[in-house]
């Protein structure tokens, strides 16, 4: 049975949404939405398929499946809610919602409609991220004692309704949660503001999570080029994943012995082992996620990145962005 998927919001990522729908076996597009009309003509005219400036009325005349959602975030709550009230199933491009409140209101929304709803932290499905997650799970760098994310660029054009902290951090505080597979506890940070007078454009932020490690996180928009790169230091030496070119890097501890990390600070400390550069197949992590997405619809299971997920990483952008505001450190989770 063919799935109806429909694309709300065709700007630079709605059009690849549109594009892999169109590719997936046992999907059908059955439509797209966008206030540019020209836009929404080209694409319609290339995927052979309706298009609409309302999409009241995409939901309404072409009754899809499920959705993808990729207009501005002021506009995820409104758009998406519509969509679950009919019954659809959600996915929306992160952050989930502007503010904490309207996550927390889709989110319940979905329960009562019995929808899936899916948020598009796309790295989740980056094959680096994958592999290293898988690689961390056998102990390969043993404890984790620090993560460093930085995503560092030049300023996007197309954004104007939120800060580099809620477009950029909700990436990287998702993978952090999910690589080290523990909660924040407590957080600090520091915004600049160069080129908005009310929108943050820069960000250092200082971590803590319940595990002992600890984190920092670097945001820009006034990189003059394109960074996304994790570094993660254990027991054992540290994994460096480029997100962009999908490589991992292990850089070993050549100190390290079974006796544990105590042992190397007594005696010898840390010194420079081998370094290995892992295999990886270089997938498109968009269409991955929504491979993900249209089979949590068709098995009734839920998606790899929930709502939850969704709520979280925007409640934890939102407390930087009070925490740079207010000037202090905000403790919470094991200890408060």
């Amino acid at each position: 049975m063919m799935l109806k998927a429909a694309v709300i919001g065709v700007g630079s990522m709605g059009q690849h949404h549109a594009r892999i729908y169109a590719e997936l076996p046992g999907v059908e597009l059955v439509g797209i939405a966008d206030t540019d009309a020209a836009m929404c003509e080209r694409l319609a005219h290339r995927y052979r398929l309706r298009s609409f400036a309302d999409y009241h009325e995409l939901l309404e005349e072409t009754r899809p499946d499920a959705v993808s959602i990729a207009v501005p975030t002021s506009l995820h709550y409104k758009v998406a809610l519509a969509a679950i009230e009919r019954g659809v199933h959600v996915l929306i491009e992160k952050p989930i919602a502007r503010t904490v409140d309207e996550a927390e209101r889709l989110i319940i929304a979905a329960e009562q409609a019995r929808v899936r709803l899916a948020v598009g932290h796309v790295e989740r499905f980056n094959p680096v991220v994958i592999e290293l997650k898988r690689r961390l799970a056998q102990g390969e760098l043993g404890r984790i004692l620090n993560f460093r994310a930085y995503r560092l660029g030049p300023l996007p054009m197309q954004i104007g309704d939120v800060g580099v902290v809620i477009d950029l951090a909700t990436h990287d505080l998702d993978l952090m949660r999910y690589l080290t597979g523990s909660e924040i506890t407590r957080l600090y940070a520091e915004v600049q503001h160069v080129l908005h007078l009310s929108l943050e454009d820069m960000l250092t932020g200082v971590l803590k999570f319940a595990n002992g490690a600890t984190g920092t996180l670097e945001l820009s928009w006034l990189t003059p080029t394109k960074i996304r790169e994790l570094y993660l230091t254990g027991e054992r030496g540290m994994f460096l994943a480029s997100l962009l070119s999908q490589d991992l890097f292990f850089f070993e501890n050549g100190q390290f012995t079974d006796e544990g990390w105590p042992n190397l600070q007594i005696l010898r400390g840390v010194g420079e082992g081998s370094m290995v550069r892992f295999r990886i197949q270089k997938q498109e992590p968009l269409r991955k996620e929504l491979e993900d997405f249209v089979e949590a619809v068709r098995q009734t299971r839920s998606p790899t990145v929930k709502g939850e997920d969704g709520l979280i990483a925007l409640k934890l952008a939102e407390d930087l962005i009070r925490s740079s505001r207010e000037h202090r450190v905000l403790i919470y989770g094991e200890e408060s």
